[in-house]
This record gives C-alpha cells, sequence and structure tokens, in this order.
C-alpha cells in the first residue's frame, strides 16, 4: 500500500510540474515586453518588479542597436540607467525585454491590505455607501496618441529660405461608449533619396482618419476600394477621399450599403511578354499609352506566369521596383523563353485631375438576394496636371475624335533663360525652320520636347548625353530621305471617362439549386474634348447562371449552365475574364463584334458523407464562344481529381475547334500528375501538352501562333516542408514552331532542380537550392543556352558562441541596365549634389556634379531615367558574416583569459555581373577581375578589438576595402577605397580622455569617358585628440589633425593639410544640450583647385587659409515640446563667410 501511495504522489507531483511548465512556457510566450521611450532622464523604470536578464535589447530611432557600453540595466529592480546623455544622439529609444511570469513576481497573501479594517474604526458607527448613479461613459475615455510634428526653417546667406515639415500621428481609442476612432497621419515634404522616381512626394504619404461602430463605418484619407462581388464591375482602386459604410442585420437577413468618393491615386494598367531565356530581370513595365515612365502603386501588382499568380518577396517569386516600374524575378523562379508573363498594376497617371465615385448595396436573406452598384471614373478636363493644354491644343483634341494618332501637337515654346535648361533658337536653312541649341542668352529661346516616332521618319537625332538634359540635333533629308528618328511633337493626352451600373441577384431555394444573374451597362468616353465617335460609347452587358442536382448518393452529380452576351462596346475597369482567356481561345486582332458565351456540363463530386477509400471530383463541360460574324470557336474541356491512399491522380484536358473571318485552328491541351507517397516519402510524374495549329483560310499556310510542345517531368522528395527536406526534379521538353512554313522541332531542352534544408536546429541550419537548364536548338549554328539559378544559406553558432557564423551565395542570370540619369535642382539643404562648373562654359554637365560637403552646397539630386538598353549578365553574390567573441571567457585563466579582452568581427560582400556569353557562368566570387565584368559592387570590412567598449586602453583596428563598377549610358566608371584604421582610447584620473586615431587613404576613380574624373589618391591621416570630463554630461576636448594626399596620375596634385580645432558638449538632466566645434585649416595644395581631383582632395574647402564652426542647442520645452537650433558656418582667405542657420520646433503627442 505504501509503494502506491508513494507512486500516487510522484505521479501527482509530475503533474503539478508539467502543469507549471505549461503555465511558464505561456507566460514565457506573452512575457516578451516592448516599450517606446522619449530620452528625459538617466534613468528609466521599466517595471516595478525584477525583470529576465536572459533578453534585453534597445535599439534607437535610427533601428539601430543601442551598444550595451551605453548603459547599465538593474535587473534586480527594473530601471535602465543611461551612461552619457551628451553623446546620445537618439531622441526616442525602443527597449525590448523579458518579463518574469506573473506567478513569480506576484504577491500571495490571505488579506489584501486594502480590504483590512483597523480595529479601532470598529468603535464608532459603520455606514454603508450606495451607489445611486447609474454608470457613465466618459467621452475620449481611452483615446491613444502617439507621434509628433515639426515645423522648421533653413536660412543662409548662401541659400534661400527654406521651410521644412514633418507630421507623424497615430490616433486610436474610443470617442463614446458606440463609436471608436483610429488615425495615422504621416507627412513630409523631404525631396525624394537618389535614384527616386517620384515627382510628387504625397504619393508616399500615408493619411487616413476613421469612425466605426457597429453598424457603420466612416473613413476619410486613403482609401483601398473594392469590388469582387460583381463580375462587370471587378476592380480594386487606391484614392484619396472618403468612404462610408453601412451594415446591419443578422445571419437570417442582411443588408449592406456603401458610398465613396475621392481622387485616384493609380491607373489600371496591363504589360504583357514573353520572358527571355535565361533572364531574372529587370523586366521594364511601360503605362497604357506606352510611357516608358511609370511611378507604381506599391502593393497594387499581380504577376502571373503562364497564367498562374505569382508571390512577391526576396523568399518567393519576385520583387518590384515600385519607382523604376522594373520587375526582377528572384533565383527560386526560374525564368525561360516559354513563360508568358502578364502584369497588372496600378500607376500614377497624373495627365489630368481624376476623381472617382462609388456606390452600392446588398441585401440578402436565407434564399436570396439582389444588389446594385454604380462606379464613375473621370479626368476633369479643365484641370490637366502634367501637360498644359493650349487653345490650339484643345483644337486638336476635339478634331481627333476617339483616334490617338490624331493626338499630336507642337512642343516649342518661347521660355527664358537658364543656366539648368536645355533651350534652342529657331533657324532657317534653304527655307525650312529647324530648332538648334543655344547658350545664347541674349536670343529668342524656345523650350522644345522631342517624340521618338522611329528610324528614317524623323528630322532630328539625340546629339549628346553628356549634358543633364538629351541635346537634339537637326540633320536633312537626303534624296527626300528622313535621316532622323525625332521630331519636335508631344502626344497629346485626352481625358476619358467610365461609367458602369449593374444589377445582379441571386436564388438560392435549397442546397441543390442555384441561380444568379446580372445585368451591366457602361459608358465609355475616350475623349471628353471631342463628341466625335460618341456613338460608341454606351454597352450592355448581362449574364445567366445556373447549377442543378441531378442526383445524390455516393456520388453527387450535378449539371451547370451558362450564359453571357457583351456587347463590343461595353467597357470594364480591369480585365473581365482569366488572364489567358484570348490565348485559351485563340483570339486576334481581328475578332470584333459583341459576344456571345455559353457553357453547360455536368460535374461529379464524392459524397463527403459517404466513406470510402475513393475520393475526388471530375467534370466535363461544353463551351461555346462566339463574336458578330468574325469568330465562333467550341471548346470540350473534362477536368478529374482522383484520391486514394497513398496516390493522387489529377488530369485537365481541352480541345478546341475555331474559325474567324482569316483563320481556322484546332488547339489540343492535356495536363496530367501521378503522385505516390508514403509517410515522409513521395514520388511522381507529370505530362505536359499542347498543340496549337492555326491555318490562313485563303492558303492552308499556318499562321506565326502555331506551335506544338511536350514535356515530361517526375519529382521525388521526403521529409516535411515546413521543416527538413529534399525534392529534386526533371523535366524534357520538345518545342516545335513554324520554320519556312512547316511546324517542325526547334529546340528542346532539359531542367534539373533542387530544393532541400539540409537540416535545421536551434543554432544553425542549411538551405540550398539549384535550378539547372540547358535549352539546345535542331540548327546547330545556334548556341546552346545553359542557365543557372541557385540560392545557398547557411546560419550557425560554434563552441557555445563563441563563433557565429552567416553565409550566403546565390547565382542567376539577368540583366544590367545602362543607366541614365540627370540632375534636378531642388531647395538648398535638400539634396545630395553640388554643381561645379569646371570647364566654364555655363552648362551643367554630368560630370560636373559631386556629392555636397555642406548643406548650402547640396542643390540637387539624381534622378534615374527610365532604362531602355538592357545587356545580358550572369550574377553571382557572396556574403559572409564572422564574429569571433571570447567574451565568455572573461573569468577564465591563461591564454583564455588574455583572449577574452578581444572581439572580432568580419564582413564580406561580393556582387558581380559579368556578359552573359553562353555557359560563361561565374562561380567564384573571389575570381580576378575580367574585362568582361559590367557590374560589381565589393565590400570587405573587419574590425579587431580590445577592450571592446571600454574606456582603458581600447584599441580597435580597421581594414576596409570597397570596390564597385556601374554601367552607364555614357560608358563604365570604377570606384575603389582601401583604408587601414588604427584607433586608441583610454581615460585616465577619471577626467581625462586620450584618443589617438590614424589611418591610410588609398581612393582611386576610373570613368571611361571623362579622363578629367579620373584619379588615384594615396594618403595618410593622423588624428590625436585629448578631452576634458567635467562630468558625464560635460566634456571640452582639443584636437589636432594632419592630412596627407597625393595623386598617383598625370597631374601629381598634393595636398598638406594641418586641422586645428576645440569642441565642448553639454546636456543638462536631458532638457537642455548644447555642443560645438571650431576648425582651423591650413590647406596646401599643388595643382588646379578648380578641377574634379581638387575638390575631391579638399572635400570643399579651398586652398590656404579655411575655417569652419558649428553650433547645436537642443531643448526640451516642455514634456511634450522640444526646439532644435543648429547653426554652421565657414570662411577661406578668397571669400567671404558663409554663414546656415535652421531652427526646428517639434512637438510630441
Amino acid at each position: 500500500m505504501d509503494v502506491i501511495v508513494a507512486m500516487w504522489n510522484k505521479i501527482v507531483l509530475l503533474g503539478v510540474f508539467f502543469w507549471l511548465s505549461g503555465v511558464y512556457a505561456q507566460e514565457n510566450q506573452s512575457s516578451y515586453r516592448t516599450k517606446k521611450i522619449r530620452v528625459t532622464t538617466d534613468t528609466i523604470w521599466l517595471e516595478k518588479t525584477s525583470i529576465n536578464p536572459s533578453f534585453f535589447k534597445i535599439t534607437t530611432d535610427k533601428k539601430e542597436t543601442l551598444p550595451s557600453t551605453n548603459y547599465n540595466v538593474n535587473f534586480e529592480k527594473g530601471y535602465l540607467l543611461l551612461q552619457s546623455l551628451s553623446t546620445l544622439t537618439a531622441e526616442e529609444l525602443t527597449v525590448q525585454y523579458l518579463k518574469y511570469p506573473d506567478f513569480l513576481t506576484k504577491t500571495y497573501q490571505v488579506y489584501s491590505d486594502s480590504l483590512v479594517v483597523n480595529n479601532e474604526a470598529l468603535k464608532g458607527t459603520l455606514y454603508q455607501m450606495t451607489d445611486t448613479n447609474p454608470k457613465k461613459t466618459t467621452p475620449f475615455d481611452g483615446l491613444n496618441t502617439s507621434g509628433s510634428i515639426t515645423r522648421g526653417v533653413t536660412v543662409g546667406n548662401n541659400q534661400n529660405a527654406v521651410l521644412n515639415s514633418n507630421l507623424d500621428l497615430q490616433i486610436s481609442g474610443k470617442l463614446s461608449d458606440k463609436v471608436s476612432i483610429s488615425a495615422s497621419i504621416q507627412d513630409s515634404n523631404i525631396p525624394l533619396q537618389d535614384g527616386g522616381y517620384s515627382q510628387k512626394l504625397d504619393q508616399f504619404d500615408n493619411i487616413f482618419m476613421e469612425l466605426y461602430s457597429k453598424d457603420w463605418r466612416v473613413r476619410g484619407g486613403d482609401l483601398f476600394l473594392e469590388n469582387r462581388t460583381s463580375q462587370f464591375m471587378n476592380f480594386n482602386k487606391k484614392v484619396q477621399g472618403l468612404s462610408t459604410q453601412f451594415d446591419w442585420g443578422d445571419t437570417e437577413k442582411h443588408t449592406k450599403i456603401e458610398a465613396a468618393v475621392g481622387l485616384v491615386r493609380g491607373q489600371y494598367a496591363r504589360s504583357a511578354f514573353t520572358g527571355q531565356e535565361g533572364n531574372q530581370g529587370p523586366y521594364k513595365l511601360k503605362g497604357n499609352n506606352e510611357e516608358a515612365y511609370v511611378l507604381i502603386v506599391s502593393g497594387s501588382e499581380r504577376v502571373y506566369v503562364n497564367g498562374n499568380l505569382l508571390k512577391r518577396g526576396e523568399n518567393n517569386d519576385y520583387v518590384m521596383d515600385y519607382n523604376a516600374g522594373e520587375l526582377v524575378f528572384t533565383p527560386l523562379f526560374t525564368i525561360t523563353s516559354e513563360m508568358r508573363i502578364v502584369v497588372e498594376y496600378q500607376f500614377t497617371d497624373q495627365n489630368y485631375t481624376r476623381i472617382v465615385a462609388y456606390g452600392g448595396g446588398m441585401h440578402e436573406n436565407k434564399n436570396w438576394r439582389f444588389g446594385s452598384y454604380l462606379y464613375s471614373e473621370s479626368d476633369l478636363k479643365n484641370q490637366p496636371a502634367q501637360q498644359s493644354l493650349s487653345k490650339e491644343q484643345v483644337v486638336i483634341l476635339q478634331n481627333a475624335g476617339n483616334d490617338t494618332n490624331k493626338m499630336n501637337a507642337p512642343s516649342a515654346y518661347e521660355d527664358s533663360y537658364s543656366e539648368n535648361k536645355i533651350l534652342y533658337e529657331k533657324k532657317n536653312a534653304n527655307g525650312i525652320e529647324y530648332f538648334e541649341f543655344s547658350t545664347n542668352d541674349q536670343a529668342v529661346l524656345y523650350n522644345v520636347r522631342f517624340s521618338k516616332i522611329g528610324p528614317n521618319q524623323g528630322n532630328y537625332l539625340l546629339k549628346n548625353t553628356g549634358a543633364i538634359g538629351r541635346i537634339y540635333e537637326y540633320i536633312a533629308p537626303i534624296n527626300g530621305i528622313l535621316q532622323g528618328e525625332y521630331e519636335p511633337t508631344i502626344p497629346l493626352i485626352a481625358p476619358k471617362k467610365i461609367q458602369i451600373a449593374t444589377f445582379l441577384g441571386q436564388y438560392h431555394p435549397n442546397e441543390k439549386s442555384n441561380t444568379d444573374f446580372e445585368i451591366g451597362v457602361s459608358n465609355n468616353d475616350q475623349n471628353l474634348f471631342s463628341s466625335l465617335d460618341d456613338n460608341q460609347n454606351k454597352g450592355l452587358a448581362a449574364k445567366l447562371n445556373t447549377k442543378q442536382r441531378l442526383f445524390t448518393g455516393k456520388w453527387n452529380l450535378d449539371f451547370i449552365g451558362n450564359y453571357q452576351y457583351i456587347a463590343e462596346s461595353f467597357k470594364t475597369v480591369e480585365r473581365l475574364f482569366n488572364i489567358e482567356f484570348n490565348r485559351d481561345w485563340n483570339l486576334g486582332t481581328t475578332t470584333t463584334g459583341n459576344q456571345s458565351f455559353w457553357t453547360a456540363g455536368i460535374q461529379s463530386e464524392w459524397n463527403p458523407n459517404y466513406k470510402g477509400a475513393l475520393k475526388g471530383n471530375a467534370s466535363y463541360q461544353l463551351e461555346k464562344l462566339d463574336f458578330t460574324d468574325s469568330f465562333s470557336g467550341q471548346k470540350h474541356r473534362i477536368m478529374a481529381h482522383f484520391q486514394l491512399p497513398n496516390w493522387r491522380f489529377q488530369n485537365q484536358t481541352s480541345v478546341l475547334k475555331s474559325d474567324n473571318l482569316l483563320s481556322t485552328s484546332n488547339f489540343v491541351r492535356q495536363q496530367t500528375q501521378v503522385r505516390f507517397y508514403k509517410k515522409k516519402n513521395w514520388i511522381g510524374a507529370t505530362f505536359r501538352l499542347e498543340d496549337n495549329q492555326e491555318k490562313i483560310k485563303s492558303t492552308q499556310s499556318f499562321t506565326p501562333i502555331s506551335q506544338r510542345f511536350s514535356e515530361i517531368g517526375g519529382f521525388a522528395g521526403r521529409g516535411d516542408s515546413t521543416k527538413v527536406f529534399v525534392a529534386v526534379g526533371y523535366l524534357q521538353r520538345v518545342n516545335d514552331s513554324i520554320q519556312n512554313g512547316v511546324l517542325q522541332r526547334v529546340n528542346h531542352s532539359q531542367t534539373f532542380s533542387l530544393k532541400s534544408k539540409v537540416f535545421q536546429t536551434a543554432k544553425s541550419d542549411l538551405s540550398v537550392f539549384a535550378n539547372y537548364r540547358v535549352l539546345e536548338y535542331t540548327n546547330n549554328s545556334a548556341q546552346k543556352e545553359p542557365s543557372l539559378n541557385s540560392r545557398v544559406v547557411y546560419n550557425d553558432r560554434f563552441w557555445k558562441q563563441l563563433v557565429q557564423s552567416t553565409t550566403a551565395y546565390e547565382t542567376n542570370s539577368g540583366s544590367i541596365a545602362q543607366q541614365e540619369f540627370t540632375f534636378i535642382e531642388v531647395n538648398a539643404g535638400q539634396g545630395v549634389y553640388a554643381w561645379n562648373d569646371y570647364n566654364g562654359n555655363g552648362i551643367q554637365e554630368l560630370q560636373e556634379f559631386e556629392i555636397a560637403p555642406y548643406p548650402d552646397l547640396a542643390k540637387y539630386i539624381r534622378v534615374f531615367l527610365p532604362n531602355q538598353i538592357f545587356i545580358k549578365t550572369h550574377q553571382n553574390k557572396f556574403s559572409q558574416s564572422l564574429i569571433i567573441n571570447p567574451n565568455q571567457w572573461q573569468n577564465e585563466k591563461g591564454f583564455k583569459k588574455i583572449a577574452s579582452y578581444f572581439y572580432n568581427q568580419t564582413s564580406f560582400i561580393m556582387d558581380r555581373k559579368i556578359k552573359n556569353e553562353g555557359g560563361n557562368f561565374d562561380l567564384n566570387p573571389f575570381g580576378s577581375p575580367k574585362d568582361d565584368v559590367l557590374g560589381l559592387n565589393s565590400v570587405f570590412r573587419n574590425s579587431l578589438f580590445f577592450n571592446r567598449g571600454k574606456q582603458k586602453h581600447s584599441v580597435t583596428y580597421t581594414y576596409l576595402q570597397n570596390k564597385s563598377k556601374s554601367l552607364l549610358s555614357n560608358g563604365s566608371q570604377e570606384n575603389s577605397n582601401a583604408s587601414h584604421q588604427l584607433q586608441y582610447q583610454h581615460l585616465f584620473q577619471k577626467s581625462w580622455l586620450l584618443n589617438f586615431f590614424t589611418k591610410t587613404l588609398a581612393t582611386a576613380v576610373v570613368s571611361e569617358n571623362y579622363a578629367e574624373k579620373n584619379f588615384d589618391i594615396k594618403g595618410y591621416q593622423i588624428a590625436p585628440k585629448i578631452s576634458y570630463l567635467f562630468s558625464k554630461n560635460a566634456s571640452w576636448e582639443l584636437f589636432y589633425e594632419f592630412q596627407h594626399k597625393e595623386n598617383q596620375l598625370a597631374q601629381a596634385e598634393t595636398l598638406q593639410q594641418n586641422r586645428l580645432g576645440t569642441a565642448f558638449s553639454y546636456a543638462r538632466n536631458a532638457k537642455f544640450t548644447l555642443n560645438g566645434e571650431l576648425s582651423f585649416y591650413q590647406n596646401q595644395f599643388d595643382g588646379n583647385a578648380q578641377s574634379a581631383v581638387g575638390f575631391q582632395m579638399l572635400e570643399g574647402l579651398q586652398t590656404g587659409q579655411n575655417l569652419t564652426w558649428r553650433v547645436l542647442l537642443q531643448k526640451n520645452i516642455t514634456q511634450f515640446l522640444d526646439i532644435n537650433f543648429n547653426y554652421q558656418g565657414r570662411k577661406s582667405e578668397t571669400s567671404a563667410a558663409i554663414h546656415t542657420g535652421n531652427v526646428q520646433l517639434r512637438a510630441y503627442f
């Protein structure tokens, strides 16, 4: 009996232990805390109880991790102590830490102290209080706000006054017991960064305010409108406006009404193209009017390949550069010449202010539902945005009707002289008037835009791309044949309008019957300036769908029937059918007229109420598509999906026979897959076939769309795709197309693939992906086209995290753009580049722009132009991060104790692109430089620390090496930098901080077409500094710096620079911060200071004596209001003093 009792006690104890472990696990999952804290004091309380020291992290408002040397944490008492507020530049910190579970920190007692009554209180009379007032809701109770608003002004004697503003406000909470609010207001007038394309920055702001309750919702600001209920009004649209939604009822009866109005942010567009063999991108997208430059609304795109929707992301199928309008596929999704790529997206069309209105409602009950929707999207023709229409241009549009070929107008207009403009004079030769580039500010000048219309179709050629704008030159015709490809005309964009109204319903009397219908009308005006062709504006569409159960048993058998009529003039906001509808039916450009589409068939599905080994479904459909007098097609479709224990079978087959005005076609398609799986193993085979033969009626010859292919494949795998697994595959495909009028073999391909997660543990993981494909042509003169896409990612930690390693390796084939760019002037201080007229010709040329060393010179940003020329490349990427941290040995002895003082961090990134010449894969990231390298970005950095983060004989040695090569339209440019750096820091007598820094310099630029930009500068720098620390919040320092630089190229410029200066820093209770610096420079420069090399070596200063100074003041006026004052200036021997000041006021919510 005692044995049983003892065993029972052990079982109960074990059960309690596991229960507590579960409670702790649940507590642990919810015990991670994140707090955002404004830095106003050096002591910050995080919790009233102790916190767990196993996890603690602080990041600044710049998303940078704050070094642990800048703070101490008292985990026992739960507070954070910042070491030096004077050196801390962040205004807000994000603290992440781990709480102990509540059952450990909770105080346990029988009675609460607040409820215990003193014995003396019992001597008097006791009274009872009752609450006679009902509970009241306090307005704005629980309303949470966060964010800030900033307003600033920058002034100086070398620039105009510049206003700066920034707003970031988040609101959430309840306005009353039934009404809640949610708002996000973000706005900034900071100009676009280098490489951007946007012309209006509010395209990226996010502003909305929403009020809502149980039955209604009102939202103003940025809206996302969408309707997927109606087939004839299928759309999604991003707008800025106001929307309302009312929703009431229950599961038996339900009514929903919505309405919205706003300004359109995005216009629907569609780009379709065929993939290039072994080219992952970038692929350039264009607008509806073939605009080469489109700014895509972020997140609006849908990418289809061979009719399948892809997924965005670096670890998925593709990534999108929304600013450049370029699509790049990742190595995980290999692109071939057999892929049909279609991209639907919204782009910002600013030809006119465009307004959209949308409204409708739906009512439904148990057996039926009906609804109606209205949609109107219209340009405001009297409010053009990007184009300013003259009276003559409006007349051109009025007479054009819907014919875009007639919508062209002369582009030249008189303009005033400016060094930032490309202007032309009118010239006359042999009675022919033409335009010629001019910088004569006394002449009558014209601003002229040129349009590319094709070779030997115009009178102008592109002459020069060296200036910040393109310069065109008139070329006289020879023997009546035009010699150019540009004309001084611009295409005019007509204002448009589309309106759609629909009425739809559904009747569902029981689970065996269902009928739905929809009627739609549209009004599509392609030119609001013209009444011509308005008889083509209105259209009608209708559909009727029905489904009826014929038999119920182990297999359910249903009849399906659909009919759809669409008038030729009926238009929708987006596409009406599936993404490859035209290809599925062989619809050509000659297919016109009203559309009639009907479907009839049967569908069989295994009844889930019956048990059995066999499960699945099968269907047969007969489809007929007709266009009035121009097309007639009939298609048979069979689909089946069956599943047995360990087996799965899928098949889709379709047979199309069509007849149009010019040709007939037969199109057969089949896809089959068989799969066997058992436990964690699987194996299978696939078969695909297409045979599309279209012949011209008059000659019985094949048309170019005729093609045939067959593909067989096999695959096998083992494991769990969410954990550790390996999967291999093989595909073999043969392609036939038209050669000399005959459908015959043109090429065949083989594809080998591997996808795996080799291992995954708590401290390490390894994943491998590879896809190798070879395309071989039957014609022996054609070269093989191999392509290799791969990715390997390996993370590991060794010897109790003594060594931490992250390795990534990637190869793919793609293309590189011969990048064109220009420079645009912005307000001083808001740009990146400065212009130096080195040759004194008054023309802003591309090679004359340099990165600005001072804010008042930063008046330009670089804007990349739409890419036109791409060169195919092979690419490899390699990155390695290695950390050696012996800090865990600090309590050891001997060698381990000595090693614990050191810390080493190494990072290496190599990204190479070489010219694709077939199988010349560049697999070795460490290979020697080659002439065929078109793009390169190499960064190596190694830092060795002694006493890292301390001020006791702290030493840091760093070696840096950067190399880059970029391909531009005006030639390639190579840059390289290398440096050895040594820094020593030591605090003695508790107040004196000695800092010594020295480094070597090696900077070189090789420009293919601009020899004056070339230089190879070598040198060294020595910089001792002594600081006196009055307290942890105040310091004063004195520093000296000596630099020697020498250009190794022809002119051999030299610089001897001596710099002497002093600086101070003072902070008081984190509410007041003041720091400043004064520097004196003595520059002995031998060479031309007004050159690219001189500017680089002098870093924007002048020869001789220079003086620079700066003062920064930050003051917390109140807990919620800050003021920042920044003043800086400089003076040289030959110029007057330049002063720049900035005042900024920031309020916190």
